[in-house]
């Protein structure tokens, strides 16, 4: 799950290096809130009021945390036009105990199928396939860890703008992982935004990067112990909606019984899991330059998985519309990560690569066409 921003400084020799020239601004989008009058969050008090905001928003998804057994039950549908495995229908179901564990299932039309126990003391899984599918892991994302954990923003910088979105007044939170003394008036490439409505607690939308958002609504009647789950999210790509999450139902029950944390004796010999890891954000100069003081600067995000073995999977581009998406796809393809630590339990993780060309580099391809 997503629980904080790694920003490595060097894959394979693509190296984050300072900024040059100007930036484009990030795509219009209707989702994208935070468009003018932000303010650092640069004194004890804007900042602890911002970590509160954003701590209080995460404490709604942390079901398991209110100590209670329930039975949640979602379907959402894929439509990402075959840029992501598995499109289509899907049906999910959580069972949680807080005395024995979580047992989840997962099931998709196009043929993926999971089971997964887990407690305190081992974990089990059996699926038809090695990975768990990137809409899979998004959907879990989005309903049980959407936002970043305060107590690793410590070191990080913090933006905040008023914003507004379907009548509703919203405090919008935007996190870097460090200090920018030329930050631009609106979101940067590299923040991750949160849009949180400050009455309720409740978040509205969030996105990692430009062109990726989760748009939630609410239901009163979707709550456990005062922790309170989306009745929709919507999440959109490039200004097009590629999966719709429902929560059917949010049941709480006494006690679930002690069959469903029996492992098969095929979960046994399969071994661990693999497990949903934190997510990682790249950015990095595609090609090798010029890059001077002068060089205008045009980003394109590209986003996909990368498995345990170090596999980049379901790439594509957040930016389908850019005279340089196909470049950035083709560029992070050649991109390679060392695979999980012999002996540690397998993990696949969000990977998102800001992939930044200089347009004197764009004006130069199209005279060479």
């Amino acid at each position: 799950m997503f629980q904080k921003i790694l920003l490595r400084l060097a894959v394979n020799g693509g190296l984050v290096v300072a900024a040059f020239g100007q930036t484009t601004a990030v795509p219009d989008d209707r989702l994208e809130l935070a468009t003018g009058n932000l303010r650092k969050a640069d004194t004890p008090e804007s900042r602890r009021t911002a970590l509160n905001l954003l701590a209080r928003a995460r404490t709604s998804y942390t079901l398991r945390g209110a100590a209670r057994a329930y039975d949640l039950k979602v379907s959402f549908t894929v439509d990402s036009g075959r840029q992501t495995d598995y499109d289509g229908a899907w049906s999910m179901e959580d069972r949680f105990d807080p005395s024995q564990g979580l047992h989840w299932t997962a099931e998709a039309a196009a043929g993926f199928r999971f089971t997964g126990i887990s407690s305190k003391e081992s974990s089990y899984g059996q699926g038809t396939a090695a990975t768990i599918p990137l809409r899979l892991q998004e959907a879990r994302a989005a309903l049980f860890s959407p936002l970043p954990d305060a107590a690793n923003l410590k070191n990080a910088s913090i933006r905040t703008s008023a914003a507004s979105f379907n009548g509703t007044a919203l405090t919008c939170i935007l996190i870097s992982g460090s200090g920018n003394a030329a930050a631009p008036a609106g979101r940067s490439w590299e923040e991750t935004e949160a849009c949180i409505d400050p009455k309720s607690g409740l978040l509205r939308v969030y996105s990692q990067v430009p062109g990726r958002y989760y748009a939630y609504e609410y239901s009163d009647g979707l709550r456990v112990a005062g922790h309170a789950m989306p009745e929709k999210v919507t999440v959109s790509e490039g200004g097009k909606a590629v999966s719709t999450i429902s929560v059917d139902s949010l049941t709480e029950l006494p006690a679930l019984s002690k069959d469903l944390f029996v492992p098969a004796a095929e979960m046994k010999a399969a071994g661990e899991p693999v497990a949903m890891g934190p997510a990682q954000k790249i950015s990095r100069f595609a090609g090798s330059g010029p890059f001077t003081a002068g060089t205008a600067i045009r980003p394109v995000c590209v986003f996909g998985l990368v498995t345990p073995a170090g596999q980049l999977v379901e790439l594509h581009s957040l930016q389908p519309g850019d005279p340089n998406s196909a470049a950035a796809l083709a560029d992070v393809a050649k991109m390679s990560f060392p695979p999980e630590p012999s002996g540690a339990r397998p993990q696949q993780h969000f990977i998102f690569i800001i992939e930044k060309f200089a347009a004197a580099n764009q004006a130069d391809s199209a005279a060479a066409q």
